[in-house]
């Protein structure tokens, strides 16, 4: 059995890892990279492999830097089968075809710059909406939690539940060959425990090989709790100084917990029945109606909710805004409004358009609740910066800033080691997260070697 590395390799996006295995070859995830380079030439480079080559895709879950190359797979010639669970499936749906019309919007943009200044080059899209609709083609088998699928003979895999996001996974895969059985583990993203949502992540059983995700590995969580106080704290700060709360918000997971969040704080009487809520977000809207029919997926409690007519993620004074001339419209509104918008990174979409228009102003707050890759906007406010140029125009940090780190989707240090030391691998990858959080990781885990992969290391395992 051989493990190769392709991506979220000392890094935290652009997930993809090869299994080589009775003959097959499986990817687990192939996502796309975000961050400084985001849509230009990390996106576009070679995988590493010939996808022709590539058997199956076991999809882990439908966040962009798991899913987001598999339109660009298809492309370059992929025609085996992709494997997800049923959330997955059509989560992955709507986030490539919203990756493609970002795609496609963006190199339109490149070839009118272009043509402005005289040079008429050929400018294509990373990948096209017709190339996001071709890869739901290869989407085969549905995979269900703690149920074994046989891939191949001798290839088997079983889906258990991470607790990340809807319909995440942590895939076990069993192979059999040359008289030999070997296990290997992929943690996809681990969900952080005690969520009112979903389920807390399923440990898988012991395994020979472990490939871990590190992204909170250096640290520990604030307590929910505190968190969703500090929040309404924030939101009620804010409309006392006459300003707007603006969160970038990632469309999975963080739109729906915060939707939650805000209706709890409403039934309270916490947070002003009056207020006014804008998820501006044609994405999150979509995955809320997606979040809404697979109550199946949710905690106890929550999942009692829906048994009983209620909507969790539903408040006064809630407002969805699909069009675009109704986002612009938020821009004139001055104060006691909080705006969600997309992306939860600052890398694009609608928020920056939200934070052009309040992050000059001493009114008005932003409050992150979200992991921030090195090299976006999102990290550049929250490490201090004075000024920021979003869209060409230099605009000056006068708004409050919060960082709320306990509305983290995925688990912290102390969750992950708990989550490694009961499965007790012989041989640990880390993977997905910055270099020197995987060194500090590293350094505390006991009986397991560990290796750290850079891209396209291969290993026999």
């Amino acid at each position: 059995m051989k493990l190769s590395f392709h991506g979220a390799d000392r890094g935290v996006t652009g997930s993809c890892h090869m299994l080589e295995c009775a003959g097959k070859r499986v990817l687990v995830d192939c996502g796309m990279y975000q961050g400084s380079r985001e849509l230009d030439e990390e996106n576009a480079e070679a995988f590493g492999f010939d996808p022709a080559e590539i058997d199956f895709v076991l999809l882990t879950h439908a966040h962009l830097d798991h899913c987001g190359r598999l339109p660009l797979l298809v492309k370059r010639g992929f025609r085996g089968e992709i494997i997800a669970t049923a959330a997955t499936r059509e989560l992955a749906r709507i986030i490539m075809l919203d990756a493609a019309h970002l795609e496609e919007e963006e190199a339109r943009y490149q070839l009118r710059k272009s043509a402005r200044h005289g040079n008429h080059k050929h400018i294509e899209p990373l990948y096209s909406t017709l190339d996001a609709l071709n890869t739901l083609e290869n989407f085969g088998r549905t995979a269900h939690y703690n149920q074994m699928l046989t891939l191949a003979p001798g290839l088997r895999a079983v889906y258990l539940d991470a607790g990340h996001i809807l319909g995440s996974a942590s895939i076990v895969v069993y192979c059999e060959a040359g008289g030999q059985r070997r296990s290997v583990a992929f943690s996809g993203d681990i969900g952080n425990a005690g969520r009112p949502l979903l389920r807390d992540p399923v440990v898988p059983p012991k395994v020979d090989v472990v490939v871990m995700e590190t992204t909170y590995g250096d640290r520990l969580h604030k307590a929910l709790a505190p968190s969703v106080e500090e929040l309404y704290d924030a939101i009620n700060a804010t409309f006392k100084r006459g300003g707007n709360v603006i969160i970038p918000t990632f469309a999975l997971e963080r739109a729906q917990e915060l939707l939650f969040y805000l209706r709890t704080g409403v039934l309270q009487e916490k947070l002003p029945g009056s207020m006014q809520v804008f998820l501006d977000s044609p994405m999150a809207i979509s995955a809320t109606k997606i979040y809404k029919r697979h109550p199946d997926c949710y905690e106890t409690a929550t999942a009692q909710l829906f048994r009983e007519g209620e909507d969790p993620f539903d408040l006064p004074g809630l407002h969805f805004v699909q069009e675009t001339a109704a986002s612009m419209a938020l821009n004139r509104l001055t104060g006691g409004a909080v705006i969600m918008a997309g992306s939860g990174m600052c890398t694009g979409g609608r928020v920056r358009h939200h934070l052009k228009h309040n992050l000059w102003r001493n009114e008005s707050s932003v409050v992150f609740v979200g992991f921030a890759a090195e090299g976006t906007l999102a990290r550049r406010i929250i490490d201090g910066a004075e000024r920021v140029t979003i869209y060409g125009e230099e605009i000056p940090v006068r708004a409050k800033i919060y960082t709320i780190n306990g509305f983290s989707a995925h688990a912290d240090r102390d969750e992950l080691l708990a989550w490694h030391r009961r499965i007790q691998p012989a041989r640990t990858f880390l993977v997905h997260g910055e270099a020197e959080v995987m060194r500090q990781f590293a350094a505390r885990l006991e009986d397991t070697v560990v290796d750290m992969p850079e891209r396209g290391q291969r290993f026999d395992v």
